[in-house]
């Protein structure tokens, strides 16, 4: 069921995206991501109109993880303050003694630190409020974690973001 959902929903976006972007509302923006793996501080910054870096410092139980993604932006539904995003990336963190949480259920029990290390993606989408500096994002973040797996996993995430 959950895998059903994902996919709708990444098709979903996929059909109703109208065309690229020709203006960005920011260059930079700065804020909080709330995710199924960590939750930390974000930045994104806008290397041409539709292209983005995004940096994310990560905190989860016993552990912190830097992410990096690449990320292309369109406008999305016809709206021009609401942006469909897609993308790639990477991951490096560590993480201690305890529970490594899984999103599926799958957890693993450490004994000692390990490390994090594997490849990120991210489909989702960003709304700037119109008027104002803010703009706040729903994604979903499938990871691929090569150095205590290999496995996959999935998990959404939930940003705001002060823009300028």
């Amino acid at each position: 069921m959950k895998k059903l959902f994902i996919c709708t929903f990444i098709l979903f976006s996929f059909l109703l995206i109208s065309k690229k972007s020709n203006a960005q509302d920011y260059k930079t923006a700065v804020g909080l991501k709330f995710g199924g793996y960590e939750n930390g501080i974000s930045g994104k910054y806008f290397t041409t109109d539709d292209v983005s870096i995004e940096g994310l410092l990560g905190f989860r139980s016993h552990g912190v993880v830097i992410t990096g993604l690449y990320e292309i932006n369109q406008v999305a539904f016809g709206v021009k303050e609401l942006k469909f995003y897609y993308g790639a990336g990477a991951h490096i963190g560590s993480v201690g003694s305890g529970i490594y949480h899984r999103f599926n259920g799958s957890d693993e029990y450490y004994t000692s630190s390990h490390i994090l290390l594997g490849i990120d993606g991210v489909v989702g989408l960003e709304y700037v409020i119109p008027q104002s500096p803010i703009a706040v994002s729903l994604d979903l973040n499938p990871r691929v974690e090569l150095a205590t797996g290999p496995f996959f996993d999935i998990a959404p995430g939930l940003g705001i973001k002060y823009t300028f």
